[in-house]
């Protein structure tokens, strides 16, 4: 991982936040706000594939990576009409096993739709990636061989066969890897993999990200952007 690599944004939900206990969700009128606040800082709002793709330089420290982990319905109804409106795209990192369903993996919460396929290939058409993030939403850090080959394999093949396309790119679910699961990610053939902050390696396949949430007004997302790339590169560096 080298001291220039760009800010990456992480969201799971855009849409009513009153019952929400682990504030993941952000609202659709705070989420407009966040993307305003970018374009005026000069930034764009990109997919991992499109980040990857740029090589370092003046162009990619412009860029902000914006991820949404879970595959939410609001992804297709709401945050996609937003980025249009500015220019942006973003990648969706889904959970293959429950596409079409809910949330089911949370154990306290508003129950949320997913995605289903015809919904994920709107999506993608549209331009924005699809990647992978696990079968069943279960943390892969300790996971036995075979579930964890389950999870990084199986995930990537069936949104594959929805997509009728390569799917590139994972996400740790809850952050959660180790050895093992980073080692499977990459010799699964991903791109990349993204992470929270702490991560057993720093390379393409823990890439780590900054949560984003309700409370984050525009003044402090900028604040956290230059927090993190202090804390990625051992000084400060304004988010010009």
């Amino acid at each position: 991982m080298t001291a220039r690599w760009p800010w990456i944004l992480m969201y799971h939900s855009v849409g009513p936040t009153d019952d929400d206990p682990f504030h993941v969700t952000v609202s659709p009128r705070r989420f407009r706000a966040q993307m305003d606040a970018l374009r005026r800082a000069g930034r764009r709002g990109v997919s991992m594939r499109t980040l990857l793709a740029t090589p370092p330089g003046p162009l990619r420290d412009r860029m902000v990576g914006l991820t949404f982990d879970d595959g939410y319905a609001d992804f297709a109804d709401v945050v996609v009409d937003v980025l249009d409106e500015y220019g942006f795209d973003a990648t969706v990192y889904v959970v293959a096993g429950r596409l079409g369903r809910t949330n089911d993996w949370e154990s306290a919460g508003a129950v949320k739709p997913l995605m289903t396929p015809a919904r994920l290939r709107e999506v993608a058409a549209l331009g924005m990636e699809v990647a992978a993030h696990g079968v069943a939403h279960r943390p892969l850090a300790g996971l036995a061989p075979e579930d964890l080959e389950r999870e990084v394999v199986e995930s990537r093949l069936v949104l594959e066969d929805v997509l009728g396309a390569r799917v590139t790119g994972f996400a740790y679910p809850y952050g959660s890897v180790d050895l093992p699961a980073h080692a499977a990610v990459r010799e699964a053939g991903y791109e990349h993999g993204v992470a929270v902050r702490r991560a057993p390696r720093r390379d393409v396949w823990t890439i780590p990200r900054t949560f984003v949430g309700e409370a984050d007004t525009p003044a402090r997302l900028v604040a956290k952007c230059v927090r993190s790339l202090r804390d990625r590169t051992g000084h400060r560096r304004a988010p010009a």
